[in-house]
Order: structure tokens, then C-alpha cells, then sequence
């Protein structure tokens, strides 16, 4: 975790890669890593927060690439690089970043760096558990490198963040703020990144494996992070008796139920009630578990390597009979809250109101804002669903209604989602663009979701109007972002 650090998004966890042998000592290959960060600022879209200096750590891949975490140096306008002796501050940029992998790379453009700091070292299998393991990093309460050694306690399959899944080893190395991106070494060999620690648990730590830095450096090939292939469907073990026997599941039979096909069109390969017992001819336990290289694994952990040949063979029971088929798996965030991703918001300005898509880092803020906005919104209720058709998204006033007569007797609409404008349903923020600028009647009536919500009505041109001047009163440079404008000056359909 990097030191002094504020951030939307939750820490994750990174690990190390396999690279060469080096003569030189494993920690020389430890750098120390600066980086200036302006997050998001939810309340304030055409803004960024103020400035914040955080540190961590990375890793030497090759002559020219760092290895780090992404919560280290996402949103940074600046980043450097010191050697783990320090001296200067080498100025580095991002090459590559996986937010929900928690990784990034860094280059460098100076090749007198590099001698002084050769390749790490990395294993080619992944640690036996209770193999003694050190961890480097830069952690607060002194300047230079520190090491600290335990054992590795787990290896397990679990959430990093965005929906993202992979490999992860649990390490009971103290691990502290500003030991985000240092190596997990075992045998002087890098097993993985340090990315982050259990809440208050003491020694409980956590580490990329290998195997998961690979996946997202090869990734990374064509100058795009796609995510990981994972499963969509929903399931519920197989352990209620009663269940069984209503499904008509012999009791030689193991698997888990599909409870929530992510499709229900007649081509989808799964269905309801289904019994998935076998992916890519591994059987699955009552509680979708598989034995992999030694260990039991929730059976998602064998689809990335999967997808990587093709469709996913799999066996189901449905209505007694066993059915082959194939197991769908998608790139794709299809969750109806959107995550910033290391990016910056949406939005749209008009009269008063700011507008932007509902992003789940920024849920919390609205209700500890304005708590009776939570009563009756979908963004709560909602929360962790898919979006129910493509592109949609919960549309809310982001930013408090800006102080203006034409708001006289309306309470705060702060953190509220829009449900129609005049009378048409909100898919998204570029189709509410879209029918704010072709809308043709003397008032524009808006409709919100929620228990407390007012209708608010305008006179729709004193609405325009008043735009520019709120903008300027309340310090908003740009009327929207890119996307936004563009349909608004229709350069570009909503498509939608």
C-alpha cells in the first residue's frame, strides 16, 4: 500500500513475475516509487481532487519496465523512480495499468538507471505453502528498504477488484502502508507483488502470484488491458437435500445449480435449474469446487487458462438427462453501476443540475450526503446487478442543485437517479443528453427514482438560458465531457 494515500477504489493486491537469473542481489532490483495523484472527484466531474503525494514500490522487469501496483500510480500526473539506495528521482510514465489486477508498468527512458538495477529474479512454479517467504518494500516509519519475513499461509482463488478473479497468495509477512509493489521473494527468487493487507488482521498479507502478472503482461501486447474471461451466470451449491430431490439428482451426482442463466434467449447453452457437473472435463463438488495442481479451487479458476483454447466444454444435468454444452464466459463489465477503471467520470450540465452515470465508488458519498436519497433508489437496490439491456445506466445529479430561483420550493435533488424526461425512461447518460436537446415543448418535466423524489418542471428555454451563467457563478469550466458534448452539439447520436 502506498503511504499517505487516498483513493476511490478498494486496494488491491500484486504479485511477480518470472524473469532471469542476476548476479546481483534480489534487492537491488527493488525501486522505490513516487507518483502525484488527482482522483476523481465525483461531486465535482469537470474537476479532479487535489493533488496527493503518495509512495510504493515496484520491481525491475527488464532493462526498461518497472512492475507495480496500479493503485500506486493510477490517476497520476507525475511519476519518478529512486533506486532502493536512493539518489535521484528518475521521471517514469505508466505503459500499462490493470486496475482490477491491481498491476502496472512502468518505463523509463534512462539507461544509466537500469545498471544499478538489474531484472528480479522471479520463480517459474508457484510457492509450496509454508515455504518461508521475505517481502521488500518501503513501508512508513524510516526512509530506506525494509524486509520482513514469515511464511506463505494460503494459496487461494479469490475477488482482486472490478469483478476480477485470479490467484492469490496469503502471506503472514508484516505487510505495511508503502509496501504496495515490492516482491514476495522465496529461495531469492520472486513469487509475486505485495498489494495490500487484511483490514486491522495482523500479518495478513497479501501477493500477485506470478502466473496472474504473466496473464496480464501478455495482455498487455497490444496496448490494451481486456480483463480476465470469467463466468456471468449465477449458481448455488448442491448440499440441501431437499433441492436435490425436487431436481431429481441422484445422490452419485455432483455439480452446482445454475440459479440465474445470464441469458434467457432459447440459444443461450444454459438454463435454469440446470446442474453444471463437469468444465472442460474437470468434475465440480456440491459446492463448485475442483481440485487443481493440488489444491481446492472455486471451478472459476480453471476458465481463464480455458477460454485461452476456445470454448469451455461442459457436462449439465437438465430434466435427468446429461447434456453437453459450452460454458459462457465474457471480458465484458456488464454491471449496471460502472467503476471509474482509472479513469475520469461522465457528465452534463444544464441549468442547475449535474448529471453523470452511477459509479460505485461513488455510493457511498451520496449517502452519507444525502441519506434520503438511498430510500427507494436503484442505486441500492441494484447494487451488484447486471445491467439489464446493453448500455444501460443509472443516471444521477452528481453535484448539489446549484443555487437558483428556478429551483424555488424543490429540495436537493443531490444523489437522486433520474427515471424519465418528459415521460421517456432514462437509458444512459448520453441518451438523457439526448432528449434534453430535442425537446420541443414549453416545459421539461424530469422524474426520479426514489421514495422522497419530486418531479421537477421547468420552463424549458429558461432552463437554457440559465445555464452559462449558473456554469460560471459555480465554477464549471466545460459544460460536459467529451461524450456528452458530442451528442449534445450532435456531432454524434446517443446510439444507445
Amino acid at each position: 500500500m502506498p503511504s499517505r494515500r487516498r483513493r476511490l477504489p478498494a486496494v488491491a493486491l500484486v504479485l511477480s513475475i518470472v524473469g532471469t537469473a542476476s548476479a546481483a542481489p534480489p534487492e537491488d532490483s527493488v525501486v522505490r516509487v513516487f507518483a502525484t495523484l488527482r482522483l476523481p472527484n465525483p461531486m465535482r466531474p469537470w474537476a479532479k481532487q487535489d493533488a496527493v503525494e503518495v509512495s510504493g514500490a515496484g520491481v525491475v522487469l527488464d532493462d526498461r519496465t518497472v512492475l507495480t501496483n496500479a493503485h500506486v500510480v493510477a490517476y497520476a500526473g507525475s511519476v519518478s523512480v529512486q533506486g532502493r539506495r536512493g539518489g535521484d528521482r528518475h521521471d517514469a510514465k505508466v505503459a500499462s495499468i490493470g486496475t482490477g489486477i491491481d498491476l502496472a508498468t512502468l518505463t523509463l527512458d534512462d539507461d544509466e538507471f537500469f545498471k544499478s538495477a538489474p531484472p528480479m529474479p522471479r520463480a517459474e512454479a508457484r510457492p509450496a505453502a509454508n515455504a518461508a517467504v521475505e517481502v521488500y518494500g518501503f513501508p512508513v516509519g524510516g526512509v530506506g528498504m525494509a524486509v520482513t519475513r514469515g511464511v506463505v499461509s494460503r494459496i487461494d482463488y479469490a475477488p482482486y477488484e472490478d469483478g476480477v478473479e485470479g490467484f492469490r497468495i496469503q502471506v503472514d509477512a508484516a505487510v505495511n502502508p508503502g509496501s504496495s509493489g515490492g516482491p514476495a521473494l522465496v529461495d531469492g527468487r520472486m513469487v509475486g507483488l505485495t498489494f495490500g493487507q487484511l483490514g486491522m488482521a495482523e500479518n495478513v498479507g497479501y501477493v500477485v502470484p506470478n502466473e496472474e502478472i504473466d496473464a496480464f503482461l501478455a495482455d498487455m501486447k497490444d496496448g490494451k488491458y481486456d480483463g480476465k474471461p470469467r463466468v456471468l451466470d449465477r449458481f448455488q451449491t448442491l448440499e440441501n437435500e431437499a433441492l436435490r430431490a425436487k431436481l431429481g439428482i441422484e445422490r452419485s451426482v455432483r455439480g452446482i445449480m445454475i440459479r440465474e442463466p445470464r441469458s434467457a434467449a432459447a440459444d443461450y447453452p444454459l438454463r435454469e435449474s440446470d446442474v453444471l457437473t463437469h468444465v472442460g472435463g474437470t468434475p465440480l463438488d456440491n459446492e463448485g469446487f475442483v481440485d487443481a495442481a493440488g489444491l481446492r479451487l472455486p471451478f472459476t479458476s480453471i476458465v481463464p487458462a480455458l477460454a485461452e483454447a476456445g470454448p469451455i466444454a461442459a457436462k449439465v444435468v437438465r430434466d435427468g438427462k446429461v447434456v453437453e454444452t459450452e460454458l459462457p464466459v465474457s471480458r465484458e463489465d456488464l454491471g449496471v453501476l460502472k467503476e471509474y477503471r482509472g479513469g475520469y467520470p461522465s457528465y452534463f450540465v444544464h441549468g442547475p443540475l449535474v448529471f453523470s452515470p452511477a459509479y460505485s465508488e461513488a455510493v457511498a458519498l451520496y449517502a452519507r450526503a444525502n441519506p434520503l436519497c438511498m430510500l427507494g433508489s436503484p442505486m441500492f437496490a441494484r447494487r451488484g446487478d447486471d445491467a439489464a439491456f446493453p448500455g444501460e445506466e443509472l443516471v444521477v445529479v452528481t453535484a448539489p442543485t446549484m443555487a437558483t430561483k428556478l429551483v424555488k420550493g424543490y429540495d436537493d435533488h443531490f444523489g437522486l437517479v433520474v427515471k424519465d424526461v418528459d415521460g421517456v425512461a432514462v437509458r444512459n447518460l448520453l441518451h438523457l443528453v439526448e432528449l434534453i436537446r430535442d425537446a420541443q415543448g414549453e416545459y421539461l418535466t424530469l422524474r426520479f427514482h426514489g421514495t422522497l423524489a419530486e418531479t421537477m418542471v421547468f420552463r424549458r428555454k429558461e432552463l437554457d438560458e440559465a445555464t452559462a451563467d449558473l456554469m460560471n457563478d459555480n465554477g464549471v469550466p466545460r459544460r460536459g465531457s467529451p461524450d456528452a458534448l458530442a451528442v449534445w452539439e450532435r456531432r454524434e447520436p446517443a446510439g444507445k
